[in-house]
């Protein structure tokens, strides 16, 4: 394993000298920070540097309590791993911090970085880490009457390990009560003045297109006060799963990830394992996945496209675009023998090369397709009613969607031709031309 030590001077200085500069094979800056230290070294970075590290990207945790090779690194029961992005510099920084199993615990961070709050939520969740001063420190992923936690190598993998399940009378009542909704909880009050809220459950969804969500709405009379989004219905433990798969067995598991993705989950897996490994992938090979990526991108959009118009109400354009959808995975199939989940991409390239007649297959598709977007275009985006229902809706700054993690097309829609295809070009990305296509005021119609 190639690891290079990046060490920015300027960062040093700033993050002082207990900040331990460690040798990273993704090149990211990544330093050592004390607990004491972190709160203060995510202000600095966040906030008070030149060109600041403006967009938290991630925080999670490592069980290190098996670990016999440490390479230089400070001893720790567990590791609290955050991840931040600045887009003036265009690049990442990482902070640990080395924990002991009997004071597991960190200051919280949402203070600072509003889109740490369900991270750190995930940390205590998976690993029993505390951070002190959380407004709602509760599990997030798994039920709340779960009991350990999952991402603790002693926890139990499979559920045969755990006993058999039973489900008696005073238990589903517990399970019936915790997910009653209580508005103290989130700081939110029953009463005000003459009125009483209402409190209204929208979902949780079914976990097909739109995602395991469930919404609970405050209401005077008709009139929205408020409203809590609860996630985490559905759950796969595809971290758990990994620790008992090889790098290569791995691979069909990252399919399921966003079972729509296809592709893209394996090319993320892969690119991560092949840059610990030290393997370059040939051109033709990344030009495969490239294409292939897209494709799935592709197919992606279309089920979101016409789902999002049904959702508002017009019913032809979701048949019209999944008979699209039909002819990209045609195209899939034809390559790889599967449709949705491919599995297909391996370590240093994929299973095998294009078959004959590929390219008819990607000319006639590429050749069909514009045509009918611009009918989708007339008939979905220029529609009044359609405008009527996403204009103006759900709209947010620049700064907004930067303070609040959000990446994609969440960004691009606010005005900000942030892409990271383009900003880092990874694969043969940076050898192609594409244009960054962006809104202005990020609402659900940009």
């Amino acid at each position: 394993m190639m690891r290079s030590l990046v060490v920015d001077e300027g960062l040093q200085n700033e993050l002082g000298p207990t900040a331990a500069p460690e040798p990273a094979c993704d090149g990211i800056p990544t330093f050592w920070v004390s607990k004491i230290d972190i709160h203060e070294a995510m202000r600095l970075l966040h906030c008070d540097i030149p060109k600041p590290y403006r967009m938290f990207f991630d925080i999670t945790a490592i069980d290190e309590r098996g670990r016999t090779h440490r390479d230089g690194q400070p001893p720790s029961d567990f590791t609290v791993v955050y991840h931040l992005y600045s887009l003036e510099r265009n690049e990442y920084v990482r902070l640990k911090v080395a924990l002991d199993q009997d004071q597991l615990s960190l200051p919280t961070i949402t203070d600072i970085c509003p889109a740490a709050n369900w991270y750190e939520r995930e940390v205590w969740d998976m690993f029993g880490i505390v951070f002190n001063q959380h407004p709602h420190l509760t599990r997030i992923l798994m039920p709340r009457t779960w009991l350990g936690h999952p991402l603790r190598k002693d926890h139990p993998a499979r559920a045969t390990e755990m006993g058999p399940f039973t489900l008696p009378d005073e238990k589903q009542d517990a399970e019936q009560d915790a997910l009653q909704f209580r508005p103290e909880e989130w700081g939110m009050s029953r009463q005000h003045e003459d009125t009483d809220f209402i409190f209204l459950n929208i979902g949780p969804q079914h976990p097909g297109t739109h995602g395991v969500l469930r919404i609970i709405l405050q209401l005077d009379g008709e009139e929205i006060v408020d409203a809590i989004p609860d996630i985490g219905f559905h759950h796969r433990g595809a971290e758990k799963m990994g620790e008992r798969q090889t790098w290569h067995t791995y691979i069909p598991y990252t399919d399921r990830v966003d079972y729509l993705g296809g592709v893209m989950n394996n090319f993320v897996y892969l690119m991560a394992v092949e840059k610990l490994a030290g393997i370059t992938v040939p051109p033709r090979g990344q030009m495969i996945r490239v294409m292939m990526a897209e494709l799935f991108r592709i197919i992606s959009h279309l089920v979101w496209y016409g789902t999002f118009a049904q959702d508002l109400g017009q019913m032809s354009p979701v048949f019209y675009m999944f008979n699209d959808r039909e002819r990209a995975l045609g195209i899939v199939e034809a390559i790889c023998g599967a449709r949705m989940h491919p599995n297909w991409f391996r370590i240093g390239g994929v299973a095998q090369d294009l078959p004959n007649g590929w390219d008819r297959l990607f000319r006639d598709f590429l050749d069909y397709l514009p045509a009918k977007l611009d009918e989708y275009d007339r008939t979905v985006m220029r529609n009044r009613l359609f405008k009527a229902r996403t204009k103006g809706i759900g709209s947010c700054t620049i700064e907004e969607a930067i303070e609040w993690g959000m990446t994609g097309p969440n960004l691009r829609a606010c005005g900000l031709d942030w892409d990271f295809r383009k900003k880092q070009p990874y694969a043969c990305y940076g050898q192609l031309e594409f244009d960054i296509p962006v809104g202005r005021t990020g609402d659900c119609y940009d």
